[in-house]
C-alpha cells in the first residue's frame, strides 16, 4: 500500500498533486491551516497552521507519522507548504514576516522530515520531496528570504543524502514557474519591491506558466520514477518521469 503525507493541499500545485496521489490510489494525509472542500472526503485532512512551530512539534511527537505509516509499503511525504513573502529589500523586511517565512518553508519540512526519518518503518521504500524553487541556486533583488529558505531546502537535502539513511530516497524538486496564486502575488508587488516583476508579467502574457495538473502530473511521475533521489537536488524541468 502507498501513502503520502502532503503539506499545503488547500489549493494550487499543493492541490494539483493530491489530485494525481488519489488517482494513482494512493492513501493521502494532508495537512494545512485551510481544508480544501474539492477534495473533502477523499482524503484524511489535518488542518495545522504549519508556521506555528510549536504545535507542529506537538502533533509529530504524539506519533501521528508513525501511525500513517504503520502498514505502508511505499511512504512518501511532500513538504509542499510555502510562503512568498516577505517580497522587497532588507528596509522593507518586517521581522515578523521573515520569522514566519523561515518557520514555514525551512523548520516546518525539516521537522517533518526528521519525524518521518526516525518514525516510518524501514523496510518499506521511503520517499521525502521537498518542493523547492530556482529561487534556492539564482538570487533575485527582493526575494532574499524566499531564496534563502529554498537554498535551505536544497542543501538539507545534499546532507540527508550524505547520512545515507536506510531505505530513504530524498530530493529538493524545483518544479518550473506554475500558474498559481503565487504568481499573481508576485505580479502584484511594485517595482521597488520586486525589480524582476516585468518578467513575470510576461509569463502570464506570454502563456509560458505551466498548468498546476500539468506540473503535478509530471512531479508525481517523477517522485515514483526509479530515478527518484538519484540527485538530491533536481528541476523537473530536466529529469525524466517514467513512474515505477
Amino acid at each position: 500500500m502507498k501513502k503520502a503525507i502532503l503539506t499545503g493541499h488547500s489549493r494550487g500545485l499543493g492541490a494539483a498533486i493530491a489530485e494525481q496521489l488519489l488517482a494513482r490510489d494512493i492513501s493521502v494525509l494532508a495537512i494545512s491551516r485551510a481544508g480544501n472542500a474539492t477534495l473533502a472526503g477523499r482524503l484524511t485532512e489535518q488542518a495545522m497552521d504549519l508556521s506555528d512551530t510549536t504545535a507542529l512539534s506537538a502533533w509529530l511527537a504524539g506519533g501521528a507519522l508513525r501511525e500513517f505509516f504503520a502498514d505502508a509499503s511505499t511512504a512518501i511525504v511532500i513538504n509542499n507548504a510555502g510562503l512568498l513573502q516577505p517580497v522587497g529589500p532588507l528596509p522593507m523586511q518586517s521581522p515578523e514576516a521573515i520569522a514566519k517565512a523561515v518557520a514555514l518553508n525551512v523548520a516546518a519540512p525539516l521537522m517533518v522530515s526528521a519525524a518521518f526519518a526516525a518514525d516510518c518503518p524501514t523496510n518499506c521504500d521511503r520517499r521525502l520531496l521537498n518542493v523547492s524553487s530556482g529561487a534556492g541556486s539564482t538570487a533575485y533583488a527582493g526575494w532574499s528570504v524566499y531564496c534563502a529558505t529554498k537554498a535551505a531546502l536544497d542543501h538539507h537535502a545534499r546532507s540527508v543524502v550524505l547520512d545515507a539513511t536506510p531505505s530513504l530516497r530524498i530530493c529538493s524538486l524545483a518544479p518550473g514557474v506554475i500558474d498559481t496564486d503565487m504568481q499573481g502575488e508576485i505580479r502584484a508587488t511594485t517595482i521597488e519591491q520586486f525589480p524582476l516583476r516585468e518578467r513575470f508579467d510576461a509569463f502570464k502574457r506570454d502563456g509560458v506558466l505551466q498548468a498546476p495538473a500539468d506540473c503535478a502530473r509530471r512531479l508525481v511521475d517523477y517522485l515514483l520514477g526509479d530515478a527518484f533521489g538519484r540527485e538530491p537536488v533536481a528541476d523537473l524541468r530536466a529529469v525524466g518521469t517514467n513512474a515505477a
